[in-house]
């Protein structure tokens, strides 16, 4: 698997965290994969064959589509090689980025005018132009970018719960974002269909499955004193909400993820 993560421009960064191109050939025609949830949204462009499952069959996904926050893994299927390049956004920005209203679902279908440059991004990836296709994705952000407004109060709410890795409540993130806890809530759930407690436990978790990815052999005692859990049974609970498994058979997982691919964590196309 190949990875590779491409820095936003400073002009995007209140709504972006970052560009990034991903290439993996499964070892087998038809694969499945595994995507466990974090702190982010993602736009996602493919290039390849990619499906969920519905109760009957497996449907083919459009490209591009929104990847929002989960509350459980999510399975994905492809019969090939797949490439994909991605817009990591912050979950308060993701549906203004691209004038949508937002939903609470993990995989959101939309209509936008972003899906006309799937035929130029294809071409691109096609022969290797990974660089020049990230430059069309950029282009095409900042002239978003120029048609928005961005809300100062979820950027300094938003920039306080990511500083304190998850670990703050809603009533101190109120304070940093000078507003009230009820503007504060109403206005996240219309940004990013989520409450901030909703968002708050992602993105501290999003640090626990990073750490466990990474440091497999983590204390988790002390991870959860680190990370402000009430103990480490209050970390392997909401790490088993998040992924139905626990940390340690997660760690045991990424170990032998790591003997196979390389050791870069990939929150949609995750080993």
């Amino acid at each position: 698997m190949q990875h590779q993560e491409f820095e936003a421009p400073a002009t995007l960064r209140d709504i972006i965290k970052c560009f990034w191109h991903n290439k993996r050939t499964f070892e087998t025609a038809e694969s499945s994969f595994e995507v466990v949830p974090d702190g982010y949204a993602e736009i996602i462009f493919y290039f390849g064959n990619l499906y969920q499952a519905y109760p009957r069959n497996l449907q083919r996904l459009p490209s591009p589509f929104v990847m929002g926050l989960l509350n459980q893994p999510i399975i994905f299927y492809t019969d090939g090689p797949l490439e994909i390049i991605g817009i990591r956004c912050f979950p308060w920005t993701v549906f203004d980025l691209l004038g949508l209203p937002s939903r609470k679902q993990g995989v959101h279908l939309f209509e936008h005018p972003i899906a006309d440059i799937q035929a130029t991004l294809a071409k691109q990836v096609k022969t290797g132009q990974i660089d020049e296709a990230i430059f069309t994705l950029i282009q095409y952000c900042l002239a978003m970018r120029q048609q928005i407004a961005v809300d100062h109060t979820l950027a300094k709410a938003g920039m306080a719960i990511r500083k304190a890795n998850g670990a703050m409540s809603v009533g101190k993130v109120a304070a940093e974002a000078h507003a009230t806890v009820r503007t504060l809530e109403r206005k996240f759930k219309q940004a990013a269909g989520h409450t901030v407690k909703d968002v708050s436990a992602l993105i501290r978790f999003e640090q626990v499955r990073n750490r466990l990815w990474h440091h497999p052999d983590s204390n988790l005692a002390g991870l959860a004193h680190e990370l402000g859990y009430t103990d480490q049974s209050h970390l392997s609970r909401e790490f088993k909400r998040f992924t139905g498994t626990t940390p340690a058979a997660f760690a045991k997982k990424a170990k032998q993820g790591k003997q196979a691919i390389s050791g870069d964590f990939v929150a949609f196309v995750q080993a």
